[in-house]
């Protein structure tokens, strides 16, 4: 994946802005450039999920709605984290990386473009 915007969401509910350059499913540290310039490496191990977004200030006023249709998107999956969130989207496969997985959420009007979740940070996973 090339570079992009991302914001890092941790377990422990910390939140992290800035952007990436080639991310890599497989590697375990994640060089995260923060909004203020510096860089950041974090742990992926530490993480929930890594989102891909258009841009970093959001819309706090959206409200989500999974019901968009992804077309070569893969199949429909559900994902519950360990805290209780809930996200949905479109994946092609849960196993290609050694700590997670991409998703493209089934929200277009969102300001997420694709999701890596971690799947140490996940109660259940199922295609729908």
């Amino acid at each position: 994946m090339e570079s992009g915007k991302i914001v890092a969401r941790f377990i422990d509910g910390s939140i992290l802005k800035g952007t990436v350059r080639n991310f890599v499913q497989d590697e375990q540290i994640l060089n995260v450039k923060v909004v203020n310039g510096g860089i950041e490496k974090i742990d992926i191990r530490e993480l929930k999920a890594i989102f891909f977004v258009k841009d970093l200030k959001g819309d706090e006023s959206h409200k989500k709605q999974y019901k968009d249709l992804q077309l070569w998107g893969g199949q429909k999956v559900k994902v519950e984290f360990t805290d209780g969130e809930v996200i949905m989207g479109y994946s092609s496969n849960l196993s290609t990386g050694k700590y997670g997985f991409l998703i493209t959420p089934a929200d277009n009007k969102g300001n997420n473009e694709q999701i890596f979740i971690v799947k140490s940070a996940t109660k259940s996973i199922a295609f729908l």
